[in-house]
């Protein structure tokens, strides 16, 4: 299965947030919408970065509380892996297991089109196995 199939099962709304809000922004953002990082993007809709939960911590173990005032810029992660629609998601395992990140943002034409995180791939992950297994199941008792 690519990824483009994920995407129009899950949709491909991407909530993003820009280079100069804060740290304690992009967390209230995070918090809002229950998820785990978010893309940083230029007014031109440029991906600059990613920004996570992870990067908020470490900015407050090395800085202290201050770091929450601090521009979301100077803590994003800025070389951000990014796939194509077209790409499978055995892949995406592949590329997140090797990066040690759980989100992937897809780009078509130089465009944020979705992410993917590791929780939409273990779903997918599950799903192919218990798809495996009616097969088997069904093979089973044909035979």
């Amino acid at each position: 299965m690519n990824v483009a199939h994920v995407l129009k099962m899950k949709g491909n709304a991407v909530i993003t947030v820009s280079p100069h809000r804060t740290l304690q922004e992009a967390a209230r953002l995070l918090t809002e919408h229950r998820i785990g990082a978010t893309v940083v993007c230029g007014s031109d809709g440029k991906i600059l970065g990613i920004i996570s939960e992870r990067d908020i911590v470490k900015a407050i173990a090395h800085i202290g509380t201050a770091a929450l005032d601090n521009a979301v810029s100077k803590h994003m992660t800025e070389k951000v892996v990014t796939c194509g629609e077209d790409a499978l998601m055995s892949e995406l395992m592949d590329i997140m297991t090797a990066g040690k990140f759980r989100h992937l943002p897809i780009v078509s034409e130089g465009r944020l089109t979705g992410i993917i995180s590791i929780g939409d791939v273990v779903k997918y992950r599950i799903n192919d196995m218990e798809s495996e297994q009616d097969a088997l199941r069904s093979y089973i008792t044909m035979a």
